[in-house]
């Protein structure tokens, strides 16, 4: 008997933990492109302005891969806590670049990309493929152990 079954009801999550890979899968590809975006948006306000405003959609994106990564370390505690440190490393580092890029704005300095935040984005779509796509290798994974 789990001693959380009464506080917290999670047995909907055992339906829906197979499926979580790929929607964390989903979110970073959506994640990556609405940094692009945000990017974009960041470089031309800047040219404009002496300040650089959220991207609303690229915030989304953010806490859907945080909820989604903890939900998936309910699920599958080892790989999922992985991918919650990660997450929230990934909102940090979005954190500072965004503060980064005020500073570069309000010293008309050339609008930098958010490198950290970029590659910590990348991580997370690595993994996240790695758990939604490895039935695709299982048969070779298994036989490069076993031999």
């Amino acid at each position: 008997m789990d001693p959380l079954q009464f506080l917290v009801p999670l047995g909907w999550l055992s339906a829906v933990g197979p499926a979580l890979p790929f929607a964390i899968f989903v979110m970073a590809v959506a994640n990556l492109a609405t940094r692009h975006v945000a990017h974009s948006r960041h470089v031309e306000q800047a040219s404009v302005g002496d300040s650089v405003e959220p991207y609303g959609p690229h915030a989304f994106t953010n806490f859907g891969l945080v909820t989604l990564s903890f939900l998936f370390a309910i699920h599958q505690p080892t790989g999922g806590a992985i991918l919650s440190i990660l997450a929230v490393t990934l909102v940090l580092a979005d954190l500072f670049e965004f503060e980064s890029r005020n500073v570069e704005a309000r010293n008309d300095m050339p609008i930098e990309a958010p490198k950290s935040a970029i590659v910590t984005s990348a991580l997370i779509l690595l993994y996240a493929g790695y758990y939604a796509f490895f039935f695709l290798v299982a048969d070779i994974w298994n036989q490069a152990i076993l031999a």
